[in-house]
């Protein structure tokens, strides 16, 4: 392994300091996809900031119903919440369906939403990989892609997000809060992640010495139905093949406010904008739910090996968006 310096920070601006003059510095969480990826020499960093002890631990709820989620609050403190229980349960159950007890214990918020891909040719140094290596090709467009994008992808990539918490923070209209050398900004969780275009290295929106500080849930889906379904290889702990977030309100017999999310068909949790805008003001039935999802995923473009996807993600959302909805169709 690679020699680097390690520096403990006590405060965001403290990090942010560090990180600024210690060229090719990574901040380090709970380590739980970093401290992996640099044992199998796809980071290298010259130095790691450690944030995982700055005042981001809490969960507080806002004056206008929101609730904060500090970056540093773990992932299993985080699903185990009383009011994220209560309030948002699609985000609790993409947690509990994250990882094991063990990571869940050590992940962080921010870290969570960090971590990157587990395309195999982004962890094997000897395949090509567009990610690791800028303009080195992509391994994975003729190789092993059972497990990749059927969304949004490009000739330079076709890599997945691992993340099952971001589908779910983007279905709520989550937003994530940064702080960095130009100050405090905050970017919607759907749009922190990128599709990969001809940069794929660039997994996210931030920009160069940020730092996640938290995440904000805002009031307008508290407390409405909302659910998080993932389907994997093995029922313990894998990462999806297609996963689907959605929280839905029906008023006077009519979906009123609807957010669709699916995970592990994209470069970035894939927020389903036109199935959303098909099912505001449709009656929420077996037909309105078919019509939305399948416009959706009309735009996919699967790959030799990775078509399967497709009906998966659209059975996946039509049992989430039904069973929703079942209370108010009985």
């Amino acid at each position: 392994m690679k020699p680097f310096a390690y520096v403990r920070a006590d405060s965001v601006e403290e990090a942010a300091d560090a990180y600024a003059s210690r060229p090719g510095a990574r901040y380090l969480g709970g380590g739980t996809n970093l401290v992996d990826l640099m044992k199998l020499g796809v980071e290298r960093p010259a130095a790691l900031i450690d944030v995982g002890r700055l005042p981001l631990g809490t969960v507080e709820e806002l004056p206008d119903g929101a609730l904060r989620v500090g970056a540093t609050v773990r992932n299993s403190d985080l699903a185990a919440h009383p009011l994220v229980r209560d309030r948002y349960p699609a985000l609790s159950q993409a947690l509990l369906a994250g990882a094991s007890g063990q990571l869940r214990n050590a992940a962080t918020t921010g870290g969570n939403l960090l971590q990157r891909t587990r395309c195999p040719y982004f962890q094997d140094l000897s395949k090509p990989c567009n990610k690791r290596v800028p303009r080195s090709g992509c391994g994975a467009l003729e190789g092993v892609h059972r497990d990749h994008a059927v969304l949004g992808h490009s000739e330079h990539c076709i890599a997945t997000n691992p993340s099952d918490m971001a589908v779910a923070l983007a279905a709520l209209d989550a937003r994530v809060e940064l702080y960095g050398p130009e100050g405090t900004r905050s970017v919607p969780a759907a749009e922190f992640h990128r599709l990969p275009g001809d940069r794929p290295e660039q997994d996210t929106e931030i920009r160069p010495g940020e730092l996640i500080t938290g995440v904000v849930l805002p009031g307008r889906p508290a407390g409405l139905p909302s659910a998080y379904r993932k389907a994997r290889d093995r029922a313990s702990y894998a990462f999806a093949l297609a996963s689907v977030a959605a929280v839905v309100e029906v008023a006077d017999g009519t979906v009123s406010y609807v957010g669709l999310a699916f995970g592990a068909l994209a470069h970035r949790p894939w927020r389903a904008r036109r199935a959303e805008e098909a099912l505001l003001g449709a009656a929420p039935t077996a037909a309105a739910f078919e019509h939305a999802v399948d416009l959706e995923l009309a735009a996919a473009r699967p790959l030799r090996d990775n078509a399967y996807k497709v009906p998966l993600a659209r059975g996946l959302a039509l049992d989430v968006l039904a069973r929703l909805t079942a209370p108010a169709r009985t």
